[in-house]
């Protein structure tokens, strides 16, 4: 079996984002097999990674009328002249000798050359202000020589091709914006349960994914992708739910990698197992130890930049999906963010948070991303039994917090 140029045949899809990883893990596998794990060395042994053509980038050169070209002479406080006072003729204590009126006596001026033009500071027209000492040079632009240029190479490499192949696909984004706080709720009696028996803590994203997951269900016309047959357009429908997690690893030089391994077969899973293998894949992304099936045959991807803050989202689509579903941050709307806790709950403000849908537009059309989004936003809402069902799986002897609408009430009423 050669899976050389189309790994997808075997795997049932391709690396998507991860080729990069894929192609660093080969480079070591050919200096020292022993370096990469053992489950990689069969796919290893017949693999050819793609050919990238690189672009060299040149310096123009200076030119040499410009590298011996001197900067302007900027004059200094030295040489600025202040424009010259009036000087009253000298006075004389000897009597003067009456003239008549009808001649008057029109001392002589001696004839003296005209100074040359002096170029004066502007410190030196405004008599009222003081001269600066100090005068700054004119800035100058920055010649292109003046710059560095450094190859992008191994993953950031692979990320610059990863981004340029996703300019192929024409996307669009639906956004909605969903009150947490029935999640928020729910989410503390599940984990103060957890605590209290086997341990592990559900977060925010475990119960977003899965509600996205019950959504797909329903709507299994958002789990699809483009695809071209016989060099016509097709529709592609996977059998399967292969949910795609971003996962964000820091280095220890600082740098930081993007890894998207998907969990297979979400269909058919309860909250707890879907839990489970969540965690597991998170577990094996940060101890390096995730196989060729846990990259390849994504067919929609689930990414969180809320956890950094981000408020809205619009994450890239890749080939090979039609579906990525971003999650912005929890927080209260920025007009109610000054507000005290007590006028907060007078007002039944809750925290809210914001979904994107970004979506493959040849094959998923905006009025089924909004239908999509919608249904995500009542499952959260504790439609379909969506609490009951996670209670249930991980065996939570309690009913879930309910969703109700606030009621007004003045102390009037109440007497």
């Amino acid at each position: 079996m050669s899976v050389a140029n189309t790994p997808a045949n075997h795997f049932g899809g391709s690396f998507g984002p991860n080729e990069w990883l894929v192609d660093e893990m080969y480079e070591r596998y050919q200096q020292d097999p022993a370096s990469v794990d053992k489950a990689w060395w069969d796919f290893f042994a017949d693999y050819t990674p793609p050919t990238q053509t690189s672009a060299v980038v040149s310096t123009p050169p200076i030119p040499k009328s410009s590298q011996a070209t001197t900067p302007p002479v900027v004059p200094t406080a030295t040489q600025v002249v202040a424009p010259t006072q009036p000087v009253a003729p000298p006075t004389s204590t000897a009597p003067s000798t009456p003239s008549t009126p009808s001649t008057p006596i029109t001392p002589a001026t001696p004839a003296s050359p005209k100074p040359a033009p002096v170029v004066q500071a502007p410190q030196a027209i405004a008599s009222a202000m003081p001269a600066d000492p100090i005068i700054k040079p004119i800035p100058t632009l920055a010649t292109p020589g003046a710059s560095t240029l450094e190859p992008i190479r191994g993953v950031a490499a692979r990320v610059v091709q990863s981004m340029e192949a996703s300019l192929t696909v024409p996307t669009a984004t639906s956004v909605r914006a969903i009150p947490a706080k029935l999640m928020i709720d729910n989410r503390t009696v599940i984990n103060n349960h957890l605590a209290r028996g086997r341990g592990g803590k559900v977060s925010f994203t475990h119960l977003i994914g899965y509600a996205m997951i019950k959504a797909l269900r329903a709507m299994p016309e958002m789990n699809a992708f483009f695809a071209e047959q016989d060099g016509k357009p097709a529709l592609g429908r996977p059998e399967h739910i292969n949910l795609g997690i971003a996962i964000d690893l820091a280095k220890p030089d600082g740098t930081r990698q993007l890894l998207v391994p998907s969990i297979k077969g979400c269909e058919a899973l309860d909250f707890a197992q879907f839990w489970a293998s969540y965690e597991e894949t998170v577990r094996k992304a940060r101890g390096g130890t995730l196989t060729v099936e846990d990259y390849v045959g994504t067919t929609v991807s689930l990414t969180n930049p809320g956890t950094l803050g981000t408020v809205h989202s619009v994450p890239r689509l890749v080939q090979g999906q039609g579906l990525i579903l971003g999650v912005g941050a929890m927080d209260y709307p920025a007009e109610f963010q000054g507000a005290s806790e007590e006028t907060l709950t007078n007002l039944a403000i809750s925290k809210v948070i914001t979904l994107t849908s970004t979506y493959d537009h040849r094959v998923i059309q905006g009025a089924q991303s909004g239908d999509f989004l919608r249904r995500i936003h009542e499952i959260m809402l504790g439609a379909e039994n969506f609490y009951d069902e996670i209670f249930a799986a991980l065996r939570i002897p309690y009913e879930p917090i309910r969703w109700a609408v606030d009621f007004q009430f003045s102390k009037e009423d109440q007497i």
